[in-house]
């Protein structure tokens, strides 16, 4: 069963640049590495660059935990979680109820 998640969080100002750059090496690698990943997508908030939102499916369970054990989830890490404001990144777990996607 498909597993529907969103992460939000916000980073100082000055980090942003640098957060944007991790963010497009972590895209490349979940593309070239996750074919359980079957979607991430990054948002930068257009009214507030600081703010950020990721939005994940994944295959199933095990494409999930494959997700969160690599390396390439630590390195980001590395690079925002010293630039967090206002909190942790939040995660949030959903169901789809409807989609124009027929997957």
């Amino acid at each position: 069963m498909p597993i529907y998640q969103t992460a939000h969080y916000q980073v100082k100002e000055s980090a942003v640049p640098k957060v944007l750059a991790a963010i497009e090496t972590f895209v490349a690698y979940v593309t070239d590495h996750e074919p359980g990943t079957r979607m991430y997508s990054a948002w930068q908030q257009q009214d507030d660059p600081t703010k950020f939102v990721h939005l994940f499916i994944f295959e199933d369970e095990a494409a999930h935990q494959t997700h969160g054990a690599s390396d390439a989830v630590r390195r980001f890490e590395e690079v925002y979680r010293p630039e967090l404001v206002d909190g942790p990144v939040v995660f949030t777990d959903y169901q789809r109820v409807a989609s124009n996607d027929p997957k």
